[in-house]
């Protein structure tokens, strides 16, 4: 599927960033999506426009519809509050999109959930590495991934 087309360009961590990239990544128009999306008035390109662009913020609602279009998890797409430690794992994983050449090693104490969050997000990263799987996925990895509360 990737193959075929280049890599989506990850502009920023921003909602309509990300949104942007898993539509490209998944072969999708804004028409497409919107259509989906149920829009009905003559210029649906322009909602997601202003999603993608960050002029206008979905609704959890339309978030939640967007996330299941593109089959992606909702925490994938969602709007992060940086100071929930459950956003901060997705924000990381994005990051790696953003600077793909940083890398980047956390070690925390304790046996936690985010701790093995970050083990098997590793183990996944190896396994791209090692190419036991593929960059795409990789990435359907990333974005359907749930990450369990850990507060």
């Amino acid at each position: 599927m990737l193959s075929l087309r280049s890599k989506p360009e990850l502009k920023d961590l921003s909602q309509g960033s990300r949104i942007a990239y898993v539509r490209y990544y998944r072969g999708m128009t804004q028409h497409q999506v919107a259509d989906m999306l149920g829009v009905q008035h003559d210029n649906k390109r322009r909602i997601m426009t202003r999603y993608e662009k960050g002029n206008r913020n979905p609704k959890e609602s339309r978030t939640r519809e967007i996330a299941k279009i593109l089959n992606v998890s909702y925490s994938s797409i969602k709007q992060y509050d940086f100071k929930d430690i459950n956003d901060i794992f997705y924000i990381l994983m994005w990051m790696e999109e953003l600077y793909p050449n940083f890398g980047f090693r956390m070690d925390l104490p304790n046996n936690n959930k985010f701790n093995n969050a970050l083990l098997e997000w590793n183990n996944m990263k190896v396994m791209r590495n090692n190419k036991s799987i593929s960059y795409e996925q990789y990435l359907d990895w990333k974005l359907s991934y749930e990450f369990d509360d850990c507060r």
